[in-house]
């Protein structure tokens, strides 16, 4: 994909779009540049439609120009990272798109299916790159688990478990707009999207087929309720907010689900489940991969962790035949944010193909988004749309070389 031909050779021109939490990936675009001596790209426009956003923006980036507006970026950047609140997602990337502004798109690529091949068709019609930040994929313990698939330790693929223990669920989702259905879907998308994109990675194929169930069974009891507007995560995150029922400033609206499951029968006929609980004290995710001759399994999901092999019978056995020490950061995801956003400037500025495939952010998507259709109607069977054909077929054709 082309950035056009009038593309001139200079640094790449970034611009942020939403100040909030999520707004510090932006700051690897300097990290990635000063790293490569073949890359020039830098921050020089964030737009935010708060007056809060826009404070923090002038002290982060004070030789950035900034803006209220995300259209007001037209002139000034060549690419955009999209880091606004998950049901602007998707009106944002169409206009920036259209404007020919490359987009890096916080995940979830969208709320819904339809909103998802909006920006899909969207980027196919108009040429302009489109990446979805689905950074877990180059998380350490996803690269190890999908190294030991591909050298086939544990034979041909048949099933993939997660269950994902969100400790700080609390926290993270359910004191702002996360809580609210009308702005975020459920949290199969916010949260679930990651853990969904890699159970397709490592099951090798995507959901054609989805169930899901699940409830308020928690944080709907909890009646200490606040707006939180001009408030970050962080101002209000501690490890002492516990138990769950505990818990205070909870958003005004409080009405997705706190614990989920869904099963997923994929494309290639691979069979999965993911279980989602945001009111566990531990936090970490466990994934389990089944093959024919094997399975694997991870302890912890960052560095320090380990994934366990079997590939003998016998009756219970905590070590496995063989295990593999999880590099990395020892928690979050900042070595894969890097990566993440390394791979975005390297295809905008000098045309290199990507390892994540803004089809797999849509299969996501739709994973998420139809099983909590699923889920609030009766737990029927949900089966996921085709993309359009020239769709597919613009993100499945090489791309070609970008003269700067």
């Amino acid at each position: 994909m082309s950035m056009g031909d009038g593309f001139t050779a200079r640094p790449l021109r970034v611009g942020v779009v939403g100040m909030g939490q999520r707004a510090a990936i932006a700051r690897h675009v300097a990290e990635a540049a000063d790293a490569a001596p073949d890359l020039e790209a830098r921050v020089t426009a964030v737009a935010d439609v708060t007056d809060q956003g826009r404070s923090r923006a002038r002290a982060e980036y004070p030789d950035a120009t900034v803006v209220e507006q995300h259209t007001d970026l037209v002139g000034l950047v060549d690419a955009a990272i999209v880091t606004t609140p998950d049901w602007t997602h998707a009106a944002i990337a169409v206009d920036l798109l259209r404007a020919g502004i490359a987009v890096y798109l916080e995940k979830p690529l969208a709320i819904t299916v339809e909103d998802a091949d909006a920006v899909l068709n969207t980027a196919a019609e108009t040429g302009t790159p489109l990446y979805v930040g689905h950074n877990f994929r180059h998380a350490a313990v996803v690269r190890l688990m999908r190294e030991i698939v591909d050298r086939g330790e544990i034979g041909q693929v048949k099933a993939v478990w997660c269950r994902h223990f969100v400790g700080n669920g609390g926290d993270y989702y359910f004191k702002d707009w996360h809580a609210d259905r009308a702005k975020v879907n459920s949290l199969l998308l916010q949260k679930a999207s990651h853990d969904l994109d890699v159970i397709h990675a490592l099951g090798g194929g995507d959901t054609a087929r989805v169930v899901g169930m699940g409830s308020l069974s928690v944080y709907g009891d909890v009646t200490d309720r606040r707006d939180r507007s001009g408030e970050l995560m962080g101002d209000w995150f501690s490890l002492d907010n516990w138990p769950p029922l505990s818990q205070t400033g909870l958003n005004p609206v409080v009405d997705v689900e706190d614990v989920s499951m869904v099963m997923m029968t994929l494309d290639n006929g691979v069979q999965a489940s993911y279980e989602q609980c945001h009111f566990t004290p531990d936090y970490w995710r466990n994934y389990t991969v089944i093959g024919t001759e094997g399975r694997l399994e991870n302890i912890g999901d960052t560095g320090g962790g380990v994934v366990k092999v079997w590939t003998h019978r016998r009756g219970w056995d905590v070590a496995g035949d063989r295990e593999y020490p999880i590099d990395g950061v020892a928690s979050g995801h900042a070595d894969a944010d890097l990566v993440t956003m390394t791979e975005f400037l390297r295809h905008v500025a000098l045309g290199e193909p990507t390892t994540l495939s803004p089809i797999a952010a849509r299969a996501a998507v739709a994973a998420g988004a139809l099983a909590t259709r699923s889920l609030r109607n009766g737990s029927v069977p949900i089966d996921v749309p085709p993309l359009p054909a020239a769709t597919v077929a613009h993100f499945t054709t090489p791309t070609p070389a970008v003269t700067r």
